[in-house]
């Protein structure tokens, strides 16, 4: 028998999502493209509210 939600179960939605920074394995934190510490960003934080790192969950702030 197959449960009830099954029958109405769709795929997430695939949401286009660009982040203006990518991790840095080597400083083990979240950088800008230029290089600089995105945390240190503060109109970046503004916008965003923290940066999530991809080693941790998403309630590591890098700090």
């Amino acid at each position: 028998m197959q449960p009830f939600a099954l029958n109405y179960a769709r795929p997430a939605a695939e949401l286009e999502a660009t982040t203006p920074y990518v991790y840095d394995s080597g400083r083990q934190l979240n950088v800008l493209f230029d290089g600089r510490i995105a945390a240190r960003d503060h109109a970046l934080m503004r916008e965003l509210g923290t940066t999530t790192s991809t080693a941790g969950s998403k309630t590591h702030f890098d700090d």
